[in-house]
Order: structure tokens, then C-alpha cells, then sequence
């Protein structure tokens, strides 16, 4: 019989007007990694949290090694071998990858920090579960799988026995999914148990031993990988069968809706980000551009909207130059963005629903007249936005921080898709959503696509460029340095030029053998 080492029972958290967990049992054994799956609000972050001390729960209780213990701060958990690793990493950046793992226990001789020592441990660490890093490296100077390495071996560690994974591969190109992938695995084969939250079901299937599937606060199926597949899993978490792959029109482009031109970007520390990039969207096309996370693709969309003023180069809507228009502006001009981080550009925490929903329409038409407030029509769009996107929420008047992070992010779309733009710039759509709501954002977007509308979508998530785009632009320190047609190049074909590859750099039997156009 497995060993467990860890095991939740009865597990009920309530926040006002939600039962997050009902009367949640999970068992977590030694060498196994168990998938923890379910729609937005399902309430597996929040089982989660309560694991390792964030939430308290009503009732229930937990058993790590058969023993029974309550678990109130994240210092407790990690003391318990219980180690998290978030979707948004908790790294100092301008510090070395040693410093960041030792932090907070560093080993000492006489008070003071004893360097060599830490660094010997981290290198040991290391060698020890198959996770090689340069303990002298700083942070914001490695890529996103390295700095999600760190966070492992941070939890590592400080003796992570129990490793909760949220959303691991967000962020990650396909051949960094497969490191990560390796390095859960080596884990497992120490003893480890590993949870691993996600969206994405062929990776459930491909790396998890067993599989428990949330709805609405409860336990509603668990299953092995092998005996099951991802419709199947679909079909448990949201109660009816999910198309996968959208069916889209051939593209029929018409006029030229958005044209960058030679634009050159820097960020907040001066340095280039967007260097010389140029392309166009037109009418009825879905343009992707796709990259790791830090390469520019941030900057790019906030020049674009007004948040971000470019050092040179030209922005043109419908011809007309709006390269230096504000955001406000640029909004009333025709264009809705969806932004990458929704807490900071998407919503306002601390408003309610009916006032996030037109956050940038609150001064026009309909919801206003005269600077006043027209409170019915405000009241009625945001009943109807909610419904048509299934916002899980007990009330429009409710705040947005206590929504779930996919149902904020349902918030944003509705809004934005709301606005009948002329451009719709979407970063990051579908973060954080389950496959229901990936479904129904995606053909609302191709529906906008349909009526003629330009689209530029920002996306980590190759399996959704593949599905919406209908040229992919690969870019790579600032730089477009690839385009595709729809169609043309797998995923291992873009995140080979994602992650630095080049034309020059493959030999020709490479590109024929991947269907890789030279010279485009």
C-alpha cells in the first residue's frame, strides 16, 4: 500500500457568499504526482491554500505522516515539508540564485553569513534532484524556466517533502515544459508527492499518475491518466463536451486596421525592448505574436495603447497616427486591450462589478450623461455581460478582489469584447480560464474576426496561437524574428525561434525535416 504523506479530510472553506470547499478529502502519496483540476472557482487554489497555511478553513483537518496538525502560516507548512510554488514567482531579482534560495535560513558562523557554505548547499541541492543552476547567477538574468527552477529548489530546499505546483507551465515554451516535466519526475522517484494545478489536460495526461477533477467546491471524479483522456477529462470538470480546436473561415483580409512601423520601445530601466519592430493587422485577421515572457511583447502592446511612450517609429489605426494618443484616446479611438496582468491594468480591485465593467466607458455613452451616471443602463449591461460569460459570483456589487483569477479575468473580456472595437489587442486571453471559458473566449474572439475586426493577440499558450492565428509572428529580444501562415510550423518550430534559434542557426536538413521557410 502507498505510503500517504499527506491528507486533507472534510476540508470546508466558506468566503461571504461562496462555499469554496465542500466537504473536500485528498490524499497525497509519497512518489506520485496528482493533477488537481477544475473550472475557474472550482476551489482548487483555494483547497490548496489552506494546505499550506494562506487560508483557514471552517472545518476539516489535515494529517501530514498520519499525524493530525493545524496548519495556520506558510512557515508552518514549510516546517511540515509542505512547499508551494506560485504561478507568479516570489523572486528577488536583482539578487543571485543562491541568495534567493538560502534567504531567510542562511547558514552563519559567528552571525554572520557563511557564503561558502550556502553555496556548497545550493550546489548540492541541485546535483541531488537533477536541477542544475549557477548558484552566482542573478535572477532577472535567466529565462523563465531557470528562474521557476530556483523557486523548486527554494522549496527544496527549506525540505519540501509535499511540492504544490499552481500553474507551472503558464509561461513556459514547449522544450522548457519538457525540462520541467524531467525534473517533477526525478522528484517523484525520491519520495516526493507532487500536486500539480492546471488548465492544460495533455499535460495531465502526460505527466500526472492520478487525477482529481473539482466542480463547484466539491469532488466530483478522480481517475488515473491512463484511463482516460482529455475529452473525457473535459467532459468531468465542466458536465459536456468541449471543442478543443475552433473551426475558423479562411482569412479574408481587408483594409489595414493597425500598422507598426519601425517602433522602438525602452522599459523602466532604460534599456531597448521593442527594437525597429514593424507589421500590420487587417480587417477580419487574427494576428499572433508569440515569445517568451520578457521579450518585448509587454512593452509593444503599452506603446501601442498609450500606457507607454515609444522612443521612435510610428503607430497607425485606420491610417490615422496615434503614436503619441493616450490610453484614453486611444480607447475612443477604436481599440480594446485585454491586458497581460489584469490586477494591474484589467480591473480595479476594489470596486464592484457594475463599476468594473466600464471602467473606460464610465464618461460616455450609455453609462453617462451629462457627467452623470445612468445607473439602470450600468445595472442592466453588467447583468447581461455576467450571464453571457459566466462571471461566478454571488453579486454584481461584490468586490472584484474576492472573485477568483479566472473570473476576473472573465470581467475584463466581457468589457473589453463589449466596446465593438475596431482593434481588439488581446494579451493573455485565456490565463488563469478552464477549457469551458478558453472555448467561449476563443469564438468570441474569431466572432470578432468574423465581423471584420483587426485582432493582435499576445499569447504564451501555443496551442492557442496555433488555433486563432492566422500569421504568427515569433518574437525574440525585442525583435520579430519569424513569420509564419496558419498552419505552416509546429510548436516545436516556433519555440525553436522563441527561444533565440535563427534561420542561419539550423542546418538545412532541420529546416526541411520541420517544414521550417527559410528567408521569410
Amino acid at each position: 500500500m502507498q505510503q500517504s504523506l499527506v491528507e486533507l479530510r472534510e476540508i470546508t472553506k466558506v468566503f461571504p457568499g461562496v462555499l469554496a470547499n465542500d466537504r473536500v478529502s485528498l490524499t497525497l502519496g509519497a512518489g506520485e504526482i496528482v493533477a488537481l483540476l477544475g473550472e475557474n472557482g472550482a476551489g482548487k487554489t483555494t483547497l490548496m491554500n489552506v494546505l499550506y497555511g494562506l487560508l483557514s478553513a471552517e472545518s476539516g483537518e489535515i494529517l501530514v505522516d498520519g499525524e493530525h496538525v493545524d496548519i495556520k502560516s506558510p512557515q508552518q507548512a514549510i516546517d511540515l515539508g509542505i512547499g508551494m510554488v506560485h504561478q507568479h514567482f516570489m523572486l528577488v531579482e536583482p539578487l543571485t540564485v543562491m541568495e534567493n534560495i538560502v534567504m531567510g535560513i542562511e547558514p552563519s558562523k559567528f552571525g554572520v553569513i557563511n557564503y561558502p557554505a550556502a553555496r556548497r548547499a545550493v550546489l548540492e541541492i541541485s546535483q541531488k534532484y537533477g536541477l542544475e543552476v549557477d548558484p552566482d547567477a542573478k535572477i532577472h538574468d535567466l529565462p523563465v524556466g531557470l528562474q521557476q527552477r530556483v523557486e523548486i529548489l527554494k522549496a527544496l530546499y527549506r525540505g519540501a517533502r509535499t511540492l504544490i505546483l499552481d500553474e507551472p507551465t503558464a509561461v513556459l515554451t514547449p522544450q522548457e515544459v519538457r525540462e520541467l516535466f524531467a525534473v517533477v519526475r526525478s522528484l517523484v522517484n525520491e519520495g516526493l508527492s507532487v500536486v500539480f494545478i492546471t488548465h492544460k489536460l495533455d499535460e495531465v495526461l502526460s505527466i500526472a499518475d492520478r487525477v482529481v477533477v473539482m466542480r463547484d467546491g466539491a469532488v466530483v471524479g478522480e481517475t488515473r491518466s491512463a484511463d482516460t483522456d482529455t475529452a473525457g477529462l473535459a467532459r468531468m470538470m465542466v458536465g459536456r463536451d468541449v471543442v478543443f480546436r475552433v473551426e475558423k473561415d479562411p482569412v479574408s483580409c481587408g483594409d489595414t486596421v493597425l500598422e507598426v512601423d519601425e517602433l522602438r520601445v525602452r522599459d523602466e530601466r532604460k534599456l531597448t525592448a521593442v527594437d525597429g519592430v514593424s507589421f500590420t493587422v487587417c480587417e477580419g485577421e487574427v494576428v499572433a505574436i508569440a515569445g517568451v515572457s520578457g521579450n518585448g511583447q509587454t512593452e509593444l502592446v503599452e506603446s501601442i495603447m498609450g500606457l507607454r511612450r515609444p522612443e521612435s517609429g510610428h503607430v497607425r489605426l485606420r491610417g490615422k497616427d496615434i503614436t503619441h494618443a493616450r490610453a484614453r484616446q486611444t480607447i475612443a479611438a477604436g481599440v480594446s486591450h485585454v491586458p497581460e496582468d489584469r490586477h494591474r491594468r484589467g480591473m480595479v480591485l476594489e470596486f464592484d462589478l457594475t463599476e468594473n465593467m466600464i471602467l473606460g466607458d464610465h464618461r460616455r455613452r450609455p453609462f453617462a450623461k451629462w457627467g452623470v451616471f445612468d445607473q439602470k443602463v450600468i445595472n442592466e449591461t453588467t447583468a447581461k455581460r455576467i450571464e453571457d460569460y459566466d462571471v461566478r459570483t454571488p453579486s454584481a456589487r461584490v468586490l472584484g478582489s474576492t472573485l477568483s483569477g479566472g473570473n476576473q479575468q472573465k470581467v475584463v473580456l466581457a468589457r473589453e469584447l463589449g466596446r465593438d472595437p475596431e482593434l481588439l489587442i488581446a494579451a493573455q486571453p485565456t490565463r488563469g480560464l478552464d477549457v469551458g471559458a478558453i472555448e467561449f473566449v476563443h469564438s468570441r474572439i474569431l466572432d470578432e474576426r468574423r465581423e471584420g475586426k483587426g485582432i493582435l493577440l499576445v499569447s504564451l499558450e501555443l496551442e492557442e496561437v496555433q488555433s486563432l492565428a492566422d500569421r504568427i509572428l515569433v518574437m525574440y529580444k525585442g525583435r520579430i524574428v519569424k513569420e509564419f501562415a496558419a498552419g505552416e510550423a509546429s510548436d516545436e518550430d516556433i519555440g525553436f525561434y522563441m527561444t533565440g534559434g535563427s534561420d542561419s542557426s539550423a542546418t538545412v536538413d532541420e529546416t526541411e525535416s520541420k517544414g521550417v521557410t527559410r528567408g521569410r
